[in-house]
């Protein structure tokens, strides 16, 4: 009788533990929100060295207009969510930040005289034009700079073909041909 008193004892103990760490496995989790999760560069460094994937860079200023459209239009598309959310870690880099970023053993500040952090200054090759935007493999290798707003037309099949990784067997050019 005491081994049934304590087995049902248990049960309700062992419950309570499978609801805790279901709940906190689930928050360990990024919630999908339907939106793109815009991390910074840092993070998304830190991210791709656990578990490596390519990188969406989002070159920006706070007074860009084309900038924020593109917030509202294309970065609002399910498919271009979906995309980056699948095969990128998504990094929103405002290109006049005056924070230090470091990035393997530099440290990149801003540059007054460019108006610029040296990382959108190194990122962009110096062509600082907005919106801008650096799409780089597991390896930190720069795979294509874009410059000018981009409608999800105009994105989605350079997303599909570095993120498919489609560029190791092909040149955009064919993959882009119907």
């Amino acid at each position: 009788m005491k081994m049934k008193n304590n087995v049902f004892y248990c049960l309700p103990l062992a419950f309570l533990l499978l609801i805790s760490s279901a709940s906190s496995a689930q928050q360990a989790l990024p919630r999908d929100t339907g939106k793109i999760e815009w991390i910074g560069f840092e993070e998304a460094v830190r991210r791709n060295d656990l578990m490596p994937k390519k990188i969406f860079i989002d070159v920006y200023t706070d007074w860009c207009g084309w900038c924020k459209r593109m917030d509202a239009s294309t970065f609002l598309d399910t498919s271009v969510v979906r995309q980056l959310r699948s095969d990128y870690y998504a990094v929103k880099l405002n290109a006049e930040t005056k924070d230090t970023i470091r990035f393997r053993d530099k440290v990149f500040v801003f540059k007054p005289e460019f108006k610029a952090n040296e990382i959108a200054l190194a990122l962009l090759n110096g062509k600082m034009g907005y919106p801008s935007f650096v799409l780089m493999d597991e390896e930190y290798k720069i795979l294509q700079p874009l410059s000018g707003f981009q409608t999800t037309e105009e994105l989605m099949p350079l997303l599909r073909f570095y993120g498919t990784n489609a560029y190791k067997s092909m040149k955009l050019d064919d993959y882009l041909r119907p």
